[in-house]
């Protein structure tokens, strides 16, 4: 069994990727900046080359979406950097995000970046894009819930896919042998977000209207296009429908 990092381990993504990891056997070492055994800073690559000592595979989960991907480059610069000086690391596995060279979002560019300087660091990779989360829609329909009309982006095609099905998958590529760029992932159906927010509400007993809003500018144009799917990968088996099912019936013990 090999030694593997997993950057953002502690997240909604490397989390379960951690599971899966584990329970297949593997050494697995969690970083991010409070862990207790392997406490890292990618901004500054603090801690990286202990924690990437003996490693043959690292999983870079971590991004910085509070800040819209700030710093993302810098801290895979990082990462490349720590993993060279280990001279043990064969794969990089990364999590990228289907349309980061299509639609023109300061996120995406930030994550296409990424996926270059991994591409010319010369070390082994594998890199991996796959559509939104259920989770993000769920989180955006929460936000905009939070108003008596629920606002929500009109004309917006959205491909969610379960978060646990995209971390089996980079669990079966977390191996010493890289694949380069591997298929995309989407989910198995394609609906408007106005519609994925009302099946939300619906589900989780939260009867609003919602209010689809025109946007402006290049971004949004891309998204309104479908830039962001992948209709010829939809390899994802949890329907939306049935993610806000479980949200709901979560709510509904929670009560």
């Amino acid at each position: 069994m090999s030694t593997i990092v997993v950057t953002g381990g502690t997240g909604t993504l490397g989390s379960l990727v951690t599971e899966r990891l584990r329970a297949a056997g593997h050494e697995v070492r969690v970083l991010s900046r409070h862990a207790p055994d392997h406490p890292v800073d990618l901004q500054d690559g603090t801690g990286l080359d202990a924690a990437l000592a003996g490693a043959e595979v690292v999983v870079h989960c971590a991004s910085n979406t509070r800040g819209a991907g700030k710093g993302d480059d810098v801290a895979a610069g990082h990462l490349i950097e720590a993993a060279r000086r280990a001279r043990t690391v064969r794969n990089l596995v990364y999590i990228s995000i289907v349309g980061v060279d299509v639609v023109p979002l300061g996120y995406y560019r930030r994550k296409l970046r990424v996926e270059r300087l991994l591409e010319a660091s010369g070390l082994g990779v594998t890199i991996l894009r796959t559509a939104q989360f259920h989770d993000l829609v769920a989180m955006v329909t929460d936000a905009a819930a939070k108003l008596p009309v629920v606002p929500i982006p009109k004309g917006v095609p959205v491909q969610p896919i379960a978060v646990g099905e995209v971390a089996a998958r980079m669990a079966e590529l977390a191996v010493p042998t890289p694949s380069g760029r591997v298929p995309d992932m989407g989910g198995p159906e394609i609906h408007s977000l106005p519609d994925l927010a009302r099946t939300y509400l619906s589900a989780t007993g939260r009867h609003r209207r919602v209010l689809p809003v025109p946007l402006a500018g290049k971004a949004y144009a891309g998204f309104r296009r479908g830039g962001h799917l992948t209709p010829s990968h939809a390899v994802g088996t949890e329907t939306f429908a049935q993610f806000a099912a479980g949200r709901g019936r979560g709510r509904g013990r929670g009560r």
